[in-house]
């Protein structure tokens, strides 16, 4: 039988460290929240492949699906010859949209590939060039998406001059002293002292911030950042690479906000685990792009695009956007009770949406001061326990959740009882 000591050699000869791995784990086979690795050991998955698999691992209608497509064909370029989950997917999809008038969807490979061609949609919308994003966010590791993105390592070290033409504003976070009206005074002094306003094609948010730290974008930054857009000409991307299909409690994140994008980037449990991303828009945005501006070789691919077609079905039938609030109820309240333990270490700054859910390590109880390093020892006394759970933040001081929503009761309430166990320890 292989290990996963043989394996974790095997990956140091073979593939580069610039890759990094959460876990010496590997995984053998899964089902629903529930992984075994080589060497026949079980975990219970907190993680879902980053926000991947909100409809758990190997669901029986997705798997069927994929099969059902691959004996049919499994690729021939959309843009050699176009094939119909294609097309229902983006009917799907368009049906879905959070903003009134017509909508169409293009699809990608990847949630930065989403993004990268969002910013050319604007671009060609508006004539202009330049992009507005956030402290602490992620938008990807490409080059144009690392810009985006709000942190400097590891994804902008070592990889020199990112492209132009790029800014960022704080995001705003009670515990890090940052408000909205920080956040939209600095919008007003870069307008001032950097670039007008009608240099920008657009400014491109989370609705929660993934790797930033499940930070909510306030509503009342994104009702004053579509003002914003609407007054100057500029488009709103709502990045819902890790927030989307059913996560938040709703198909799309921005929902509980009620603010209208224009274009949404996509990716990550659209397809349940399969490679898929999109870009969904507002037609007349969608359709600046002359023809042969966009496209992807693999970009939409037949066995993903069964896939998502199957994830739609199983939200539905499975009400997993129901499913999703009454998962984060019961984190809610389970985090809060650990909260005002002394036994445990010291949590605090619960929050999320939905199942989309955190809290922050701290080093004193009462306060705010991160504990990145008391959160590296948690997951990794949580792994070994039988856990797989990881963290994210400015700090890597927080616990973030993404568990599938189809997770029984039982599996979660072992989950949990085995992360207690990790902050006791």
């Amino acid at each position: 039988m292989m290990s996963n000591s043989d394996l974790m050699q095997r990956r140091l000869n073979a593939i580069p460290r610039g890759v990094a791995n959460a876990s010496g784990v590997f995984a053998a086979r899964a089902l629903n929240a529930e992984i075994w690795d080589v060497e026949g050991r079980r975990y219970i998955d907190f993680v879902g492949g980053i926000a991947v698999l909100n409809t758990g691992h190997n669901h029986p209608l997705i798997i069927a699906a994929v099969e059902a497509q691959l004996k049919s064909f499994h690729h021939t370029c959309f843009q050699v010859l176009p094939y119909k989950p294609y097309v229902a997917l983006a009917e799907a999809l368009n049906a879905l949209a959070p903003f009134k008038g017509p909508a169409k969807t293009i699809f990608f490979n990847t949630g930065a590939e989403a993004v990268e061609n969002a910013v050319k949609i604007a671009r060609a919308a508006t004539g202009r060039s330049g992009v507005i994003a956030f402290s602490g966010a992620f938008h990807g590791r490409t080059l144009m998406t690392s810009a985006l993105t709000g942190k400097v390592t590891p994804y902008k070290k070592q990889f020199g001059i990112m492209p132009s033409e790029v800014w960022h504003v704080p995001f705003p976070v009670a515990h890090y002293g940052v408000t909205v009206e920080d956040s939209l005074k600095a919008l007003d002094t870069l307008f001032r002292a950097d670039v007008e306003p009608s240099r920008i094609a657009a400014i491109i948010i989370e609705p929660v911030q993934g790797e930033g730290g499940f930070h909510v974008t306030p509503p009342e930054l994104l009702k004053a950042l579509r003002g914003l857009c609407d007054t100057h000409g500029i488009k709103l991307i709502i990045d819902e690479v890790q927030t989307g299909f059913g996560r938040t409690g709703k198909m799309f994140a921005i929902e509980h906000a009620g603010v209208e994008p224009d274009l949404i980037t996509m990716a990550k449990s659209m397809s349940g685990g399969f490679p898929l991303s999109g870009v969904l828009g507002r037609a007349e945005i969608m359709d600046t792009v002359d023809p042969g501006g966009l496209g992807s070789t693999f970009g939409g691919s037949p066995l993903s695009c069964a896939a998502a077609l199957a994830v739609q079905q199983v939200i539905a039938d499975e009400d997993l956007l129901t499913k999703s609030e009454v998962l984060g109820a019961r984190m809610q309240a389970r985090f809060e009770a650990w909260a005002g333990r002394e036994d445990l270490l010291p949590i605090a700054n619960i929050r999320g949406l939905g199942a989309m859910m955190a809290f922050d390590l701290v080093k004193v109880r009462g306060g705010n001061e991160p504990d990145g390093e008391a959160t590296k020892r948690v997951t990794a006394k949580a792994l070994e326990l039988g856990l797989i759970q990881i963290s994210c933040g400015i700090y890597g001081e927080t616990l973030r959740f993404l568990m599938p929503l189809t997770i029984s009761e039982v599996v979660f309430d072992e989950g949990m009882a085995l992360l207690e166990q990790a902050l006791a320890a």
